[in-house]
């Protein structure tokens, strides 16, 4: 399965932007990580596609919305009131399978994209 992440982009403090996660076939969920300048990958969202149930980290609940398209078979990432510490690569990852509900762990995913760059100005 293949991964494309797009929508990133160059917008001001407070403003948003939505990221899209295609896959060539079918996964069983799917997540967004990020990664700022200088730090470690960390953790964003993730989806189950069959339950649609939805996780998030602390630092994006109620700022960011995780949602699948089955139509598309994208899921998209809608991010309201950026903040510059958003500002990041984002990448976008799959499950082929239910590996537990700690959805946060990096190595439980089997896909990844090439990271779409979300910059947010002060």
């Amino acid at each position: 399965v293949q991964l494309q992440a797009s929508g990133g982009g160059l917008v001001q403090a407070g403003g948003s932007l939505r990221l899209s996660c295609a896959a060539s076939g079918r996964t069983f969920s799917r997540g967004w990580f990020r990664q700022a300048p200088g730090k470690e990958r960390e953790f964003v969202a993730a989806i189950s596609w069959s339950t649609g149930s939805a996780y998030y980290a602390d630092f994006v609940k109620g700022r960011f919305t995780i949602s699948t398209d089955n139509v598309k078979n994208t899921v998209d990432l809608s991010m309201n009131s950026l903040k510059p510490e958003d500002t990041a690569i984002y990448y976008c990852a799959a499950r082929s399978s239910y590996y537990g509900s700690n959805y946060a762990l990096e190595g439980s995913y089997d896909y990844w994209g090439q990271g779409t760059q979300v910059t947010v100005s002060s």
